[in-house]
């Protein structure tokens, strides 16, 4: 959109019910996006009124990965605001007189259907091949005239009284005219006293002067309900745009429970750059001008438009975020670079909390070495381990030791013997002394005799770069450590 839409206001309602969803990131993203373009406000706010799902350390968890992914909210639980409080469970009694409104215009009616009720209702419908929703056995009843009938429970909840005609259709900021289905007498108050989404929406987006509502497509059947009661309650309706859902690559809807790159969390465990998460989320949902694939949230907040979201289910195609991941690690400064590696190093237990300076420089000298070799971080510790363990500590690998041939104890002894006579320490004198005395001295093919050396100095089969490594290991280690490989051969 190139015209400025004036002081828009847009927000991500995430519930606290375990670990956050990638699908949060993607939504933050896009109402970020448009909200940066055009000069608003994000808000964050938490739907913590499913109780029997709540969990206390979900809230942190959400905070810590949309800041590392770099989405930062306006408003919030943890930021306040104007419109505070931001979590639904502190705004009860905001809820109240909205259903006695609703409750006197007859829009809406108690209900004291039991849970066992219910469910008896949903399978002889089912069984009947019927469709699925309250036959409104409590409509028209006072209480009394309700407990003389079977299935009553003592705590009403509350429904909406959808009308025979209700709007079913709304205009899409994304997908222009939608037709939903016709939706079910609601519940929108809980006998605990919690309100149930659909009220809480409402009324929590009016009041925070959200202007427009960016939600996954699985809320377009939801929408009807929605529009009855801003009507219903006199209330300016904000724009709807319906995101497309992230899908599995048998076009399923990802899941928690199915796939871990759900996990927000999960892509922080994996060693992925927030930038390159960033990008990956806005192509699965989103074309830039001529097709471009990578560009950073700067580019995405210029160009943004909604008509350029892609309505088809994007597939969550792990493959590409790989490559994405890679490129970003290519093209960053060594030595921000360096930081996350030793980020990534203590998440793993290779440094100390307060890593040492020669530490740190170690990790800055190895960074060019896997810098191009590197497709996320949790390669980290397995590439530059061996550089930051004493000598005693060196793991090698039992395919390693697996790979060794029968000439490694002599491809060792000649090694040893020509680094001791080096006078300079340096990777392109190493490189020169052991080509000479094992490539030309033994007759050893290149890869045959700095196998053992690679083996010996990093405890793998496959490193970074054998003479460099060497380099910044320095000259006492790496000698111990071929002496070290060599007595085990022999014993």
């Amino acid at each position: 959109m190139s015209e400025a839409l004036g002081p828009v206001r847009l927000r991500v309602a995430p519930s606290p019910t375990g670990d956050p969803h990638v699908g949060t990131a993607y939504m933050s993203l896009f109402n970020l996006a448009f909200v940066r373009q055009q000069g608003g406000q994000f808000v964050l706010r938490v739907e913590d009124t499913d109780r029997a799902r709540y969990r206390d350390d979900s809230e942190q968890q959400l905070y810590d990965t949309l800041s590392w992914l770099g989405l930062h909210w306006d408003e919030g639980p943890d930021k306040g605001g104007p419109f505070a409080p931001y979590r639904q469970s502190e705004r009860l009694e905001t809820y109240r007189p909205y259903v006695e409104q609703l409750l006197e215009a007859g829009h809406a009616y108690r209900c004291w259907c039991s849970t066992e009720r219910l469910q008896e209702m949903r399978e002889r419908q089912q069984a009947l091949k019927q469709p699925t929703g309250y036959d409104r056995r409590c409509l028209g009843l006072t209480r009394d005239e309700r407990a003389e009938l079977p299935g009553f429970t003592e705590t009403p909840v509350v429904r909406m009284l959808i009308p025979e005609d209700p709007p079913l259709t709304f205009t899409d900021v994304i997908r222009g005219e939608v037709n939903a289905p016709r939706p079910d007498d609601q519940v929108i108050l809980k006998a605990d006293g919690f309100p149930t989404y659909h009220l809480a929406v409402v009324v929590d987006d009016h009041l925070m002067g959200i202007t427009h509502v960016v939600r996954g497509e699985e809320w377009i059947s939801s929408t009807p309900k929605h529009v009855l009661l801003y009507t219903w309650l006199g209330l300016p309706m904000p724009q709807f745009a319906h995101m497309p859902l992230l899908r599995n690559a048998n076009k399923s809807k990802i899941s928690k429970r199915k796939n871990p790159a759900a996990r927000l969390t999960w892509f922080q465990e994996q060693g992925y750059l927030p930038e390159a998460l960033r990008n990956f989320l806005a192509l699965l949902g989103y074309s830039m001008p001529e097709g471009q694939e990578v560009f950073s949230f700067d580019e995405m907040v210029e160009h943004f438009d909604w008509q350029r979201v892609n309505t088809v289910g994007p597939v969550f195609d792990l493959d590409k975020l790989d490559w994405l991941n890679g490129h970003y690690i290519r093209s960053i400064d060594e030595g921000d670079l360096a930081g996350r590696l030793v980020q990534r190093l203590q998440l793993d237990g290779a440094l100390g909390d307060e890593p040492t300076q020669q530490q740190r420089d170690v990790v800055l000298a190895a960074t060019p070495l896997v810098q191009t070799r590197m497709v996320k971080l949790d390669e980290t510790t397995g590439m530059l381990g061996f550089l930051l363990v004493g000598d005693d500590g060196l793991v090698v690998e039992d395919d390693a030791i697996g790979s060794l041939r029968d000439d490694a104890g002599t491809v060792l002894d000649a090694a040893t013997a020509a680094l001791q006579q080096l006078p300079e320490w340096t990777t392109s004198a190493i490189e020169a002394a052991l080509r000479a005395a094992l490539v030309e001295g033994l007759g050893v093919k290149p890869k045959l005799a700095f196998g053992p050396l690679r083996v010996a100095v990093t405890g793998r089969r496959v490193s970074p770069p054998l003479f460099e490594s060497m380099e910044i290991l320095g000259r006492e280690s790496s000698l111990r450590r071929l002496q070290a490989l060599r007595q085990r051969v022999i014993a």
